[in-house]
């Protein structure tokens, strides 16, 4: 299951890395979108509805309708695999509703390594709409360096806030140019 679950990822990876410093004991990335809604509408389809855009592929169910996020402290980014099964993606460690939402965790197979990080979600009130920021510090050992995973990582989040994006826009998570 761990070879799978890298293998998404090291297929994702995109060419525009938005990796901000990389070296073999950790990473940091960031990506951030524009919106043409609220922010308060923006964090309500990123947090409460993160079901409705979140890739299935990148789930360990293969559904993105197990992913919820329960955003208070000590909360879950979490997903339920079957009657009893579950994983705990990222826990909540900060919350300001509309504003920003911070978690703290080793997402996906990061969790299967000597890896931890702190994953930020901002929301800020931006001219016409909101800029949603997302940022990802991550921490740890893997044999390889975390350096050599950076680039796939930074495509799921970059591929995430996309089809974040496209869901606030159109009410579907495929961007336009992906269909």
């Amino acid at each position: 299951m761990r070879a799978a679950l890298f293998a998404i990822i090291l297929l994702t990876a995109a060419a525009n890395a938005e990796i901000t410093s990389s070296a073999a004991h950790g990473f940091e990335l960031a990506h951030e979108i524009h919106v043409s809604v609220p922010r308060g509408a923006a964090w309500r389809a990123a947090v409460d509805e993160v079901d409705a855009w979140w890739s299935s592929d990148h789930t360990m169910s293969g559904d993105a309708a197990n992913m919820a996020i329960d955003a208070v402290p000590q909360g879950c980014f979490c997903e339920t695999l079957g009657a009893d099964g579950a994983v705990v993606h990222l826990t909540v460690t900060f919350v300001n509703p509309d504003v920003i939402l911070r978690m703290t965790g080793a997402l996906g197979p990061l969790g299967l390594m000597g890896a931890d990080g702190n994953m930020v979600w901002e929301f800020l009130e931006a001219g016409d709409g909101t800029t949603i920021r997302f940022s990802y510090a991550v921490g740890g050992y893997h044999a390889d360096g975390l350096d050599r995973i950076a680039p796939a990582v930074d495509a799921v989040i970059g591929q995430a806030l996309q089809r974040l994006a496209a869901f606030i826009e159109t009410g579907d998570p495929e961007p336009a140019d992906a269909n």
